[in-house]
């Protein structure tokens, strides 16, 4: 099956109904088990050290991936994105523009997702047939998403996994439909987790590794994934067009909070880890999250894929620490 990647999320229904093999970027990068190594071979390859681990990384797997066909969204993603692009289509690479609107525009972006379509050479009627294949499977996870928040039955990592392998569905949906059915009839024959710290991850997936594990070890468990959430479409959407602008990811932050608070309130959340990657313009949105989310935050950042360090250890020791003292 020919292999098409994306920088981030996009419309994944048109690749499904095109009969090509999603692959998210991010998921192959971060996933592969070489992600220290991508990065340093593209450093090597001329990519300065005060840029992006992300577009580092998906580059470099990019070349080693032998994935010839991409998706790139230049717009409501990474700023790097675009120099990004251009490298690979030195390489050969086809590179397929997609951009989500700034304002959220609903005719835009059907023109955006229409242009996709084109591409790929499909129809409404296949992009819907598509649509429905792949609720069947959101609304799965959805259901493991509530069973982390209502009955504390799954961990934080967990929460993380399913959710952020929605974006592509792990390549394939009925293998991926498989795993999330396995799961879903192991998880309810558990023993809820301890109440305890309840907490909220906000931001793009963490570059380091260990962070949910961590958090676990003393004493705290994320029940709110934010962005992981949205990769899951969590709406429910029956419009298409709709379900994209609903996203709330490649938007301004303040469509972004408006989906984050009601969630933080309804999950009974206690604290907030914002995780900013370095050199990233979301960095300065900090700010105003911390300005209009009326609860604790820890702002951690990342450069490259590691281990969680010293340090970031020892910040969130002292986090939970001080929101164990409030409780």
């Amino acid at each position: 099956m020919h292999r098409v990647g994306f920088t981030t999320t996009i419309p994944l229904e048109v690749l499904v109904a095109a009969g090509k093999k999603p692959v998210d970027l991010n998921n192959l990068f971060i996933g592969g088990g070489n992600a220290p190594r991508l990065v340093e071979e593209a450093e090597l390859e001329g990519f300065p050290r005060n840029s992006c681990g992300w577009i580092k990384g998906i580059f470099a797997a990019v070349m080693e991936s032998g994935i010839r066909e991409m998706v790139a969204v230049t717009e409501g993603d990474c700023s790097y994105t675009k120099a990004m692009m251009e490298l690979l289509s030195l390489e050969g690479i086809t590179v397929v523009p997609f951009a989500y609107p700034h304002g959220r525009d609903r005719e835009t972006l059907r023109f955006e997702i229409e242009k996709l379509m084109r591409h790929f050479g499909v129809g409404w009627e296949e992009v819907y047939q598509a649509k429905a294949r792949l609720d069947r499977i959101r609304h799965k996870v959805r259901e493991i998403d509530r069973l982390t928040w209502e009955e504390n039955l799954v961990s934080g990592r967990e929460n993380h996994y399913f959710q952020v392998a929605t974006s592509d569905m792990n390549g394939d949906p009925d293998l991926f439909e498989a795993e999330v059915d396995a799961f879903l009839q192991e998880a309810p024959g558990r023993a809820p987790f301890p109440e305890r710290i309840r907490l909220a991850y906000l931001g793009v997936p963490p570059i380091f590794d260990g962070l949910y594990q961590f958090l676990e070890s003393q004493g705290g468990r994320v029940v709110f994934n934010e962005t992981q959430r949205q990769f899951a479409m969590p709406y429910g959407m029956d419009d298409l067009v709709e379900q994209y602008l609903a996203y709330t990811y490649p938007y301004d932050i303040f469509h972004r909070l408006a989906d984050i608070i009601p969630e933080t309130g309804k999950r009974r959340v206690d604290g907030v880890i914002h995780y900013v990657q370095s050199f990233c313009f979301r960095q300065i949105e900090d700010m105003i999250v911390r300005k209009k989310l009326p609860l604790p935050i820890l702002t951690l950042e990342g450069d490259k894929p590691s281990p969680l360090d010293a340090r970031t250890r020892i910040r969130i020791e002292g986090f939970l620490e001080m929101l164990g003292e409030k409780l």
